[in-house]
């Protein structure tokens, strides 16, 4: 079994920056990518960032010029530096990753979120 947790969420004030981080721990032979999805009340999940491990990165327009994903595979975490922060910024954060528990078997986690909230 493989855990996902957050961490670095909060409250900001508009134009102003956070950094979240997860840490994926447990049964990992490979990380093949990790990604943040945000989901806003009344609103469906949607991608934010996204990292393979070979470093390829892919954003969502609304956030490209303002986020960036990055990633330690070391320490099989992935961070989201967020700056220029707007109210609808506002959402749930969720780490993604495709995990490989063993060379042929991949499966896909999830964390349990963290509230960022952006205030105008």
């Amino acid at each position: 079994q493989v855990q996902l947790v957050e961490s670095g969420g909060g409250l900001v004030q508009a134009g102003g920056s956070l950094r979240v981080s997860c840490k994926a721990s447990g049964s990992i032979f490979s990380i093949e990518a990790m990604g943040w999805y945000r989901q806003a009340p009344g609103k469906e999940r949607e991608l934010v960032a996204a990292i393979t491990s070979g470093g390829s990165t892919n954003y969502a327009d609304s956030v490209k010029g303002r986020f960036t994903i990055s990633r330690d595979s070391a320490k099989n975490t992935v961070y989201l530096q967020m700056n220029s922060l707007r109210p609808e910024d506002t959402a749930v954060y969720y780490c993604n990753a495709f995990v490989y528990s063993r060379p042929t078997t991949k499966k896909d986690y999830w964390g349990q979120g963290t509230q960022v909230t952006v205030s105008s």
